[in-house]
């Protein structure tokens, strides 16, 4: 641990500020690439706060290639779930049957599936455990309360009083970044009027690794594959309803939430049970309009929060990791700044225009199904029978989702920086 107060031994290379997956990545990226970098991260959370998270995440090919270029995969790859198999429905919640419209097969290549299923615990703990062994500090239960960038570094000032110096801070605080708003740094941003509520259900047959994503009036229903655990079968569920529904679902009665869950989630996997608490949380589209500034890069929900709907937020967060650590990386061997604006101006020229392209379609997507429009409804379903018919196409929507296609960061090909 980093003896705060001792203000003259705390020198850093790099700050990273959040100790989240994404955050906790790009301090691992970074120091395994270059052992030499004197690496920190300070998180506002108590300490295990982290390990309260019953929550999982889709995690695509192309992250899968990361997480085990940087050793952690090989943690975390027995408790994951491949995802074999996705189908995608449009119908309204009380009909009878809900015709597939469609299908997708679960490989990138031979063996590789394009996404698993992971707990955030298990990504968490893996990511912790990887950071500690290389020397890196974590500093949790303190925020940071402002910064300073001046000349060749940055001045960081923490809640508690104590202050850190670094050549680079990096912001992953999530989507209402503090340091974000005190870079200066404006956002695009609006307000769904739906809510994502999470939880899990266990029910009586196996998923076989099929995930579903059934596209509801209020927004789209997803059914998430899990590892099998001490309930049994289990999914996860990502159920997007309007707010003021989702708040009274998720306060109100047990038995009133379970049959709402029914009706969407349906008996093909015979009685389902509710296994945690239901949460929920209102759903927007923030894009911040620099990713960027003197001294401090954002990653992750910091740089851009969308829409659940394509499962890419996170796997977002770890491209914009592969891509800044693979700048920094290079700039340092080169023996350049780290953190001078031309360097990270080179993050941001290859991270910004993707994640906008993102933000745009799940807005699209989400406008364009979460409708009850006689005649949309009829135009994208058509839409959707035209792409279960051309298989290049669907190809190219796999590739998108496992993340690697465009301009991918090395880390993201399964290569080393």
């Amino acid at each position: 641990m980093v003896d705060r107060k001792a203000n003259a031994k705390n020198s850093l290379d790099v700050l990273v500020a959040g100790a989240g997956y994404v955050g906790l990545a790009a301090a691992v990226s970074l120091k395994q690439a270059r052992p030499s970098l004197a690496i920190a991260v300070v998180d506002a959370a108590p300490a295990g706060a982290w390990q309260k998270d019953r929550r999982a995440s889709a995690i695509a090919a192309a992250a899968c290639r990361m997480l085990d270029q940087l050793g952690v995969w090989a943690k975390i790859a027995p408790e994951a779930q491949a995802i074999t198999e996705m189908i995608v429905t449009d119908s309204r919640t009380a009909d009878p049957v809900r015709p597939v419209f469609l299908t997708f097969d679960g490989e990138v290549a031979p063996g590789e599936p394009f996404a698993h299923m992971v707990a955030n615990r298990d990504l968490n703990g893996a990511l912790r455990g990887s950071a500690e062994k290389l020397g890196i500090d974590i500093i949790e239960g303190v925020a940071v309360s402002a910064f300073d960038p001046s000349g060749a570094g940055v001045t960081v000032h923490l809640a508690d009083g104590a202050m850190l110096k670094a050549r680079l801070l990096i912001a992953a605080d999530g989507v209402n970044s503090k340091l974000r708003d005190m870079a200066g740094i404006k956002t695009v941003k609006w307000e769904y009027g739906q809510s994502g509520i999470v939880c899990t259900v266990a029910h009586e047959r196996p998923h076989n690794g099929r995930a579903e994503e059934h596209f509801l009036p209020a927004g789209p229903f997803a059914t998430l594959p899990l590892k099998p655990g001490k309930d049994g079968n289990r999914s996860s569920i990502v159920w997007a309803e309007r707010t003021e529904d989702a708040q009274k679902l998720v306060d109100g009665d047990d038995l009133v939430f379970e049959h709402e869950l029914e009706l969407r989630f349906g008996l093909k996997l015979g009685e389902i049970r509710v296994a945690d608490k239901p949460r929920a949380w209102p759903l927007g589209l923030t894009l911040a309009r620099a990713f960027a500034a003197p001294r401090i890069a954002l990653v992750g929900d910091a740089a851009h929060g969308i829409h659940p709907i394509a499962g890419q937020g996170l796997n977002l967060g770890f491209k914009d990791v592969a891509a800044l650590a693979e700048v920094v990386v290079e700039a340092d061997r080169l023996g350049q700044d780290i953190g001078a604006l031309d360097v990270l101006e080179r993050y941001q020229q290859w991270r910004r225009f993707d994640t906008v392209q993102m933000g745009v379609t799940t807005d699209v997507l989400n406008r364009l199904f979460s409708n009850d429009i006689g005649p949309l409804r009829a135009v994208r379903d058509i839409g959707l029978g035209l792409v279960e018919r051309m298989p290049r196409l669907k190809d190219f929507f796999i590739r998108q989702a496992s993340g690697l296609s465009g301009d991918t960061p090395r880390l993201l090909k399964g290569e080393a920086i």
